[in-house]
């Protein structure tokens, strides 16, 4: 039987959020707040009483939270510690961020401002981005662009279409970078767009900024549907390298098993399945090298025994730029699968799937903010793990953002106005507490 509470009412001002600071003192770190509310638009002086600083400032403290909804800024209205946190001088209502987010994606330098202090912000992070080491002795920074359908069924946005998934929604694209995942870049894209359309554009400004955030050499990955020259090109443009999963469009599996057989290495990892591996030089049209790594897997027997009438024969290759072991190479094409976690923690974890405009540019600036925010708390996850003041004492390389909204963001403090001093009063039976205070007075400096 459990005990009898009784419910009392309080003046003292304890809050579910005191995790926000962590993110105000990494906004600090941007002029993100400076340089939007600079921006001159029609209608709005340099006098409104609220700043596009602080509207974009104010969204940012509902990303954080995984809220995406114009609507949840009611409940900060009047939380003087949301202001605080988040350094605004003030909080608009749920109208006026609606009106002012659709006025700031307008202006022709938003999308601008917003790539350029991400990019800032991961050429300052505290630990450098995680290359991948291979086994010539060199090491790459991985960049993989992928797509994700957005499924906004059910809505008349502007953008929404049918998507390859068979749903209705957007087709957005993103370029994570390291073994973290950083979003170096995204882009809000029309649910029916083929996902090369725009991509060597897409690609150039990924690589470029990627560039910039890191002196190591390059590896880009693309699927299968990317597979174009003109995306080659861009990587051999600006010396960067790359993994593609080819497109085989008339070439047959039974073909390459003609050449697997010949050329290849035959492996047989159970009784009736044969493996062979195996790769070509090539020359592009400016006469470089590249090669055509290939695996064609023929299967006689299925797993639980079963004779084949016919043989089933399939086929993986793939573009590639370096000279590397094959395994090796598949392997690490493999790795490209991890953008599947990203794309879930961006959609599931963060709520960012529905946007909640029907203007598409507003989408568009949402989707870029929440690619921002999501560096934001990726980050503050790494930091995390790099002390000893962790209370999961379990050894993992990267904290899924939903575990960082829940143990640094949502948790109960108490905001405290005393002697012209601010306070925030952490239970010292909070495990996470020391984790905390570690971190706000890092980001501070």
């Amino acid at each position: 039987m459990t005990g009898k509470l009784n419910i009392q009412l309080t003046d003292e001002y304890i809050l579910p959020t005191s995790g926000l600071p962590l993110i105000g003192a990494l906004l600090e770190r941007t002029f993100l707040h400076a340089q939007l509310s600079a921006l001159s638009m029609e209608g709005l002086t340099d006098t409104a009483e609220i700043s596009h600083g602080d509207t974009i400032a104010s969204y940012i403290g509902l990303l954080a939270q995984g809220k995406n909804d114009f609507r949840w800024i009611e409940s900060y209205r009047q939380d003087p510690f949301f202001q605080t946190a988040l350094g605004l001088e003030h909080t608009p209502s749920e109208a006026t961020l609606r009106q002012r987010m659709n006025q700031i994606a307008r202006h022709d330098e938003t999308l601008s401002i917003l790539g350029k202090e991400n990019v800032r912000f991961l050429q300052q992070l505290d630990s450098p981005i995680t290359a991948t080491s291979l086994s010539n002795g060199e090491e790459r920074v991985t960049v993989d662009a992928d797509h994700s359908p957005f499924d906004n069924s059910d809505t008349n946005k502007e953008g929404v279409s049918r998507t390859y998934k068979g749903v209705d929604g957007y087709n957005p694209g993103f370029a994570y970078m390291g073994q973290e995942g950083y979003v170096i870049h995204s882009e809000l894209r029309n649910g029916k767009d083929h996902v090369q359309k725009g991509t060597p554009a897409f690609l150039h400004k990924a690589l470029t900024s990627a560039q910039q955030v890191t002196g190591t050499s390059l590896l880009l990955r693309l699927d299968g549907g990317n597979d174009a020259a003109a995306n080659r090109e861009i990587c051999e443009k600006l010396g960067v390298d790359y993994i593609i999963k080819r497109n085989l469009r008339q070439e047959t599996p039974e073909a390459w098993l003609a050449i697997a057989e010949q050329q290849g290495t035959a492996t047989e990892p159970r009784e009736g399945k044969t493996m062979y591996t195996g790769k070509i030089q090539m020359r592009n049209s400016q006469g470089n090298s590249t090669w055509q790594v290939y695996q064609v897997v023929e299967r006689t027997m299925t797993r639980d025994g079963q004779m084949l009438l016919v043989p089933e024969v399939t086929c993986d290759s793939y573009w590639v730029s370096m000279d590397l072991p094959v395994d090796e190479t598949i392997e690490l094409y493999h790795q490209h699968g991890t953008c599947e976690q990203f794309h879930s923690e961006l959609k599931t974890d963060m709520d960012l799937e529905r946007f909640p405009s029907g203007k598409f540019a507003t989408n568009q600036m949402i989707l870029i903010l929440g690619c921002f925010v999501y560096n934001l708390l990726r980050s503050i996850g790494q930091e995390a793990l790099k002390g000893d003041d962790m209370p999961v004492k379990k050894k993992v390389f990267r904290r899924r953002l939903k575990t960082v909204i829940d143990q640094m963001v949502m948790f109960a403090g108490k905001f405290v106005q005393h002697a012209r001093q601010l306070y925030l009063k952490i239970s010292k039976h909070n495990p996470w507490h020391h984790c905390f205070q570690r971190l706000y007075q890092q980001f501070q400096l």
